[in-house]
């Protein structure tokens, strides 16, 4: 675990407790203030009122999770925040929504409460909280959070106790909102909007549903706050103003979604706008819109959210590598449009947040792409995706290096730790890394001189990155220096046992094979477990999915070993197959096969038997 909040003595990982500008990067730090502010929030959130049973365990996790989220963001930058929480959402708790392992907020049952400490439970409860502060706004949530303290401090107490103060401090009905505490999955939005120019009135039809889940075919509507804006022709926000409403509002607001399907009317609105829906990610849901590409780059350019903003340059990601895939089955050859590349030009002069920046130029991870298809390609997920950012380093290069040169620059004054600092060390970094991906000399000894000279670990391990992915002589030589140098320092150590754990080179299982007798590792430490063999089954998909099965073998073996003595990693190693049916024929019948191997297994731990057995479909 990072931490644990009991009363009087919190216990911390190393990891998240321990930091220098020379072992730890800007994300440790953050890591560090939100764990800790975490365990700490947790003194009232937890500990002063705590849990009836520990089916209401996300009554304190995922309260806390929102206070933490909150506190980082209110000393970072507040949008950045927002979308690194989301892919979170995206990347593990929206596919665990979709698996043999979905489960509601409040679970109904369990055999091992160690495998509901989940995303779902965590982030997904924090979702929640965070709704109904969407619904209520800031004032009504105070007000909603000081009725619950003062109703149940000093009491063990359950989630409806505090959805009902919130509602009791607002005279608000929640009723309806309580169903996403015992309604699994990821409710879905399918959007359709109508401009008469006539009458000046926008047409925007929303309706909802929610897939079938483990033990819950048919799901009732959800109480869902689908935050708005409008853009006009020059990307400025519009006054909002409804059918029947005596005159326009202001330019963003929240729409309550109760029915299965919303039909809103907007008057008065002077042109064809472009909608900006689920701004600030308002609900945690999948939005299926129709919008074009040419909006999604006006949305790019222009959106005053900066979470719509990052999310518009996603959608486009996507929608392009995914089409390359299905270009690459067709036997078509590929061509990276020039509009996607240019509307990432335009983004890198745009004088945006570089903090902001540096999450629209990332792309989508290939775990991400994945799940956007029926059926995974993952050779195919690999290629289109490091052909997009080949493509993109070539095309915007100058921009790229000269972004690089500026950011650079103002780092020779020293390591600081403010927000702005970590935006350009951000930026900086991911410009480096598209920079690698022409591979050729030039710029890996612009990589190598940076990991060389660098003054903190941030930019150190950054070009260490870009360098790890490469074949040349300066990958090795750094590899080797940094071991050298921080063979010490044991938190240091994971970060290069993790590189090389996803390094997309061929031959990377057998490195992580011998890695496993390496010095640096022991299978008795769970850092260690995570940073190797966590990151190579659950963040490197071309060698984790080979289609001869060797990755799944291997993780097969670990996860057997460690039931012996730690069954909660060897359960949470077990994530790597729960999606297993998502895979071609193949690739699905190597990881059944593996599953069996576990299940049959003697003296099966309950962390592992309830994990395998829900994903085969079994019940124990």
């Amino acid at each position: 675990m990072g931490a644990m909040e009991n009363k009087g003595l919190n216990v911390f990982n190393t990891k998240y407790v321990l930091a220098k500008p020379e072992t730890a990067t800007d994300a440790d730090y953050l890591g560090i203030l939100g764990v800790i502010g975490h365990e700490y929030f947790h003194n009232w959130t937890g500990n002063r009122v705590t849990c009836r049973d520990w089916f209401q365990l996300s009554l304190k996790e995922g309260l806390t999770v929102f206070r933490d989220q909150e506190f980082s963001s209110d000393l970072g930058s507040r949008g950045v925040k927002r979308i690194e929480d989301v892919r979170i959402l995206r990347a593990s708790q929206f596919p665990q929504d979709a698996g043999p392992m979905a489960h509601p907020v409040r679970p109904d049952s369990y055999i091992e409460i160690n495998n509901f400490y989940t995303v779902t439970v965590y982030n997904k409860g924090a979702e929640v909280i965070r709704m109904m502060q969407t619904l209520l706004g800031g004032d009504g949530f105070r007000r909603g959070m000081d009725l619950y303290f003062q109703r149940h401090d000093g009491q063990a107490v359950t989630c409806d106790d505090f959805v009902a103060a919130m509602a009791d401090a607002n005279g608000a009905d929640l009723d309806q909102f309580k169903r996403w505490y015992h309604q699994a999955g990821t409710p879905e939005l399918n959007v359709r909007d109508e401009y008469d120019p006539i009458s000046c009135r926008y047409t925007l039809t929303v309706r909802q549903s929610c897939p079938p889940t483990p033990g819950q075919d048919r799901k009732e509507p959800f109480h869902i706050p689908l935050a708005i804006g409008l853009l006009g022709a020059e990307g400025r926000d519009l006054p909002l103003q409804l059918e029947g409403e005596c005159a326009p509002g202001e330019t963003a607001r929240v729409l309550e979604l109760r029915e299965p399907e919303h039909v809103f009317r907007f008057v008065n609105v002077p042109e064809r706008p472009i909608p900006s829906l689920l701004r600030g990610f308002s609900a945690p849901v999948k939005l299926n819109g129709t919008e074009s590409d040419d909006d999604l780059r006006f949305r790019l350019a222009h959106d005053s959210d900066d979470f719509n903003r990052w999310d518009a340059a996603q959608t486009l990601a996507i929608r392009t590598v995914l089409a390359l895939v299905e270009d690459r089955r067709q036997g078509r050859n590929w061509v990276l449009p020039e509009s996607f590349s240019a509307a990432f030009g335009r983004a890198l002069t745009s004088g945006i947040d570089p903090a902001l920046l540096a999450q629209v130029l990332t792309l989508p991870s290939e775990t991400y792409l994945a799940e956007q298809m029926d059926v995974v390609d993952v050779d195919g997920i690999y290629a289109a995706h490091t052909f997009v950012r080949r493509v993109l380093a070539e095309r915007l290069r100058d921009l790229f290096l000269a972004t690089y040169q500026t950011l650079h620059a103002l780092e020779q004054d020293g390591y600081r730790l403010d927000s702005a600092a970590v935006a350009r060390r951000a930026l900086k970094n991911v410009c480096l890394d598209y920079l690698v991906q022409l591979d050729d000399d030039p710029m890996r000894a612009l990589c190598f001189e940076q990991f060389r000279s660098a003054g903190n670990m941030t930019d150190q391990l950054g070009a260490l990155a870009a360098l790890t992915n490469c074949s040349g002589p300066e990958r090795d030589a750094a590899l080797t220096a940094f071991y050298d140098r921080w063979r010490g320092e044991a938190l240091v150590v994971d970060k290069w046992l993790t590189l090389q754990a996803t390094s997309r080179l061929s031959g990377t299982l057998a490195v992580v094979r011998a890695l496993l007798a390496h010095e640096a590792f022991s299978l008795k430490n769970p850092n260690k477990v995570r940073a190797l063999i966590g990151a190579f089954t659950q963040a490197n998909p071309l060698h984790f999915h080979a289609v001869d099965g060797s990755g799944y073998t291997f993780l097969a073996d670990q996860i057997l070993t460690l039931n012996a003595f730690n069954p909660q990693i060897a359960a949470r190693l077990m994530a790597a197959f729960t999606r297993w049916r998502k895979y071609d024929p193949a690739r699905r019948q190597r990881m059944h096969e593996e599953l069996e191997r576990i299940l049959a297994a003697p003296e099966l731990s309950p962390d592992v038997y309830e994990i395998a057995a829900k994903t085969l479909g079994r019940e124990g």
